[in-house]
């Protein structure tokens, strides 16, 4: 497929956009709507040049486009899904029990992505340190470990690796990674739990009295119907390899559908579940799909050119992009670059260990900044309007500088060179 460079010029103008207009017009930027226009008006134009160029332009259209519908199934079905399970509860808030919160929602990722394990965990975790007063680093090392690091292992842990799912990767794949996955999630929560402890010192006797006597047991509701449900979701992911599209998709939505039939409202309402977020997702990703099919097309075609060749050059460059960027279209991105045209099930056998490397600069570094990955900023949000003191954009950079850049510079010596 032979296309003109300025076809990838509205991907480019999109995701710069996704990561400019959030910080330069946040309350424009805050309705869908909006959105929605943007990714109309950069995706419609390279829709209807591809579709007037016919041919090969035409059917990797349609082809992404398919893998548009299978991803957006997915991440529907498991933020509907994991909505109508609420974790409600107030326990001492002692180290040991902050970190296991986080070493719990590191595994949890893998099952219900990083988004419902985030969903699912932080009012617990900000309700249960709410009597304590040196607290400010609890939700950042959540967003950490829960929004980011520990989403690796599986195609339901993060977009980009489901991304890489629906590209040839096989599905247990992502399980090889787990000495990376143990190595940063284990730094990070031992760091946590030294940092937490100190910081546990310093509370007033009054403070810790009164937290350890308002306690209330963790509590779930509405797992018996929504948990069987996510379970049907991992079934369904598994067999689009061997079904026909859209059957897989076609079940996915059926279960998100069941859950929103099935589940209370009173449950829902407990977990303030709203619509906005996925529709989000929703409108930008389908600019995304359509304006990075010429974008990847180019890559293939000239990738070899750019003198990227070791596994710590992709680990770095795809994760300073998904800081900056979306990591998802940044992982496809990269991995297409790896691969040199050749597709990413070629690349998950012949190169595993660049596709090991854009995996986790993807996956890792999308906690370097609040834009990074999408949790970060329902997180931070959340977070103060339960009355925590988030940082600012900046001030979240001094914390990601300081205590993830180490981190993975240690990764890199250990597994990427």
């Amino acid at each position: 497929m032979d296309l003109p460079v300025w076809t990838a010029v509205p991907f480019v103008l999109l995701l710069g956009g996704i990561a400019v207009l959030p910080l330069a017009a946040p309350h424009w930027w805050e309705l869908n709507r909006n959105k929605a226009a943007v990714a109309a008006l950069l995706g419609l134009p390279v829709a209807g040049y591809l579709l007037w160029h016919g041919g090969e332009a035409r059917h990797a259209l349609a082809h992404e486009l398919a893998d548009y519908g299978s991803f957006l199934a997915l991440l529907a079905a498991l933020y509907v899904i994991s909505g109508g399970i609420v974790l409600r509860g107030d326990l001492p808030a002692r180290p040991a029990t902050n970190a296991a919160f986080l070493a719990g929602g590191a595994v949890l990722a893998n099952l219900i992505g990083t988004t419902g394990a985030s969903m699912l965990l932080i009012r617990p975790l900000l309700h249960t340190n709410s009597e304590r007063r040196h607290v400010a680093h609890v939700p950042i090392f959540f967003v950490f470990v829960v929004c980011n690091t520990g989403g690796l292992l599986t195609p339901l842990g993060d977009p980009p690796l489901f991304l890489g799912f629906l590209q040839g990767v096989d599905f247990l794949w992502t399980l090889r990674l787990w000495p990376q996955w143990l190595a940063v999630n284990g730094v990070l929560i031992a760091m946590f739990l030294v940092w937490d402890t100190l910081a546990y010192r310093r509370e007033s006797p009054a403070d810790i009295a009164r937290d350890e006597t308002q306690v209330e047991p963790l509590r779930l509701h509405g797992w018996k119907l929504n948990a069987p449900l996510l379970a049907g979701v991992v079934a369904a992911v598994v067999a689009q390899k061997y079904v026909p599209r859209p059957a897989g998709e076609l079940a996915m939505v059926l279960l998100a559908l069941l859950s929103v039939w099935k589940t209370p409202h009173s449950v829902r309402k407990l977990n303030r579940f709203a619509w906005g977020p996925i529709v989000e997702v929703a409108v930008l990703f389908a600019g995304i799909f359509v304006t990075m099919t010429p974008a990847l097309a180019l890559l293939k075609q000239h990738g070899g050119k750019f003198g990227v060749t070791e596994p710590w050059q992709f680990f770095w460059l795809t994760g300073l992009l998904s800081s900056v960027l979306d990591n998802a279209p940044t992982y496809l991105t990269m991995g297409t670059l790896a691969g040199q045209g050749n597709g990413f099930a070629w690349l998950s056998e012949q190169r595993p260990e660049l596709l090991a490397a854009v995996s986790c600069g993807a996956v890792f570094m999308g906690a370097n900044t609040y834009i990074g990955n999408g949790p970060n900023f329902m997180v931070k949000s959340i977070a103060e309007s339960q009355g925590y003191r988030m940082p600012s954009f900046v001030g979240y950079l001094a914390y990601s500088g300081l205590i993830l850049l180490p981190v993975f510079a240690a990764m890199t010596a250990v597994f990427f060179r």
